[in-house]
């Protein structure tokens, strides 16, 4: 009996490992997607996070690191009319596995002379780790992001902290 459920365990084994192989096995890219868009300061709170205008154009990077913190992957995408990016990164980069976890994704900048001012909402200014992926199907695996902003230069906080150079200081 137990040699039989043993053959039953190696045959399934089998037949997977079979199947993914003729199905060409793990994907060898992952997509990463997202969107840039324009806030104004100046519209209610409604209005700036619905009213928020796409921005053709703008440069969004990924960049990937090994455990050893090195980077083994840089790569970058730029917006379409939609404010919509796509960044596709290969599984392995000079025979070293790219894992998504160890990526980070952030605004690079804005063509749009009136909304070019980094904002950290939606983390594109700090960045974004990426972390489970929305779409997992067949031979696609796509990160997708909540949207960057940017804002206009009146619309950016002033540096309130104490330790400004040349003041306060004895």
């Amino acid at each position: 009996m137990a040699a039989r459920v043993l053959m039953l365990i190696v045959a399934a084994a089998w037949l997977t490992s079979t199947n993914l192989a003729i199905a060409g096995g793990e994907p060898e890219f992952f997509h990463v997607g997202g969107k840039v868009l324009c806030q104004d300061c100046n519209q209610g709170y409604n209005e700036w996070i619905h009213g928020s205008k796409p921005i053709k154009g703008s440069k969004v990077s990924i960049t990937c690191m090994d455990k050893r913190h090195r980077v083994i992957h840089y790569g970058s995408d730029e917006t379409d009319e939609q404010g919509e990016y796509d960044i596709t990164i290969s599984k392995y980069k000079n025979g070293k596995e790219v894992k998504p976890e160890l990526c980070t994704v952030r605004l690079v900048s804005s063509p749009d002379p009136v909304c070019n001012i980094f904002t950290n909402f939606g983390s594109g200014k700090s960045g974004v780790k990426l972390q489970r992926p929305s779409s997992v199907f067949r031979d696609l695996v796509k990160y997708t992001l909540g949207p960057f902003y940017c804002t206009l230069p009146m619309c950016e906080k002033p540096d309130t902290s104490e330790n400004q150079e040349g003041e306060g200081s004895n």
